[in-house]
């Protein structure tokens, strides 16, 4: 859990140690990083590089599935929809 906080290095190592027959959950929201300006989230990087291979599933959630409170609901919907206009911004550079 909080996977958005290891740096890629750090996933990496716990990604190479799944043993034979085993399976792992690696939970984490990217846009809840913690880490120092610069360093890259190894969630992220996982999530940029690990799709495609067999055996391997990402399910991703969104504001819609927060079922703590409604709050929390708004606050995540506020940050996906300003992530979202960056990213027109940036599409129409």
């Amino acid at each position: 859990d909080e996977a958005q906080n290891t740096p890629p290095v750090q996933m990496k190592m716990a990604l190479t140690r799944i043993g034979e027959g085993s399976r792992m959950v690696v939970t984490g929201d990217p846009s809840q990083t913690d880490l120092p300006p610069g360093v890259r989230s190894g969630l992220s990087d996982a999530l940029d590089i690990l799709p495609g291979i067999e055996d391997v599933a990402v399910a991703r959630f969104s504001g819609q599935d927060v079922v703590r409170e409604d709050l929390v609901a708004a606050i995540v919907s506020a940050y996906d929809a300003r992530a979202r206009r960056y990213a027109d911004d940036s599409d129409n550079r």
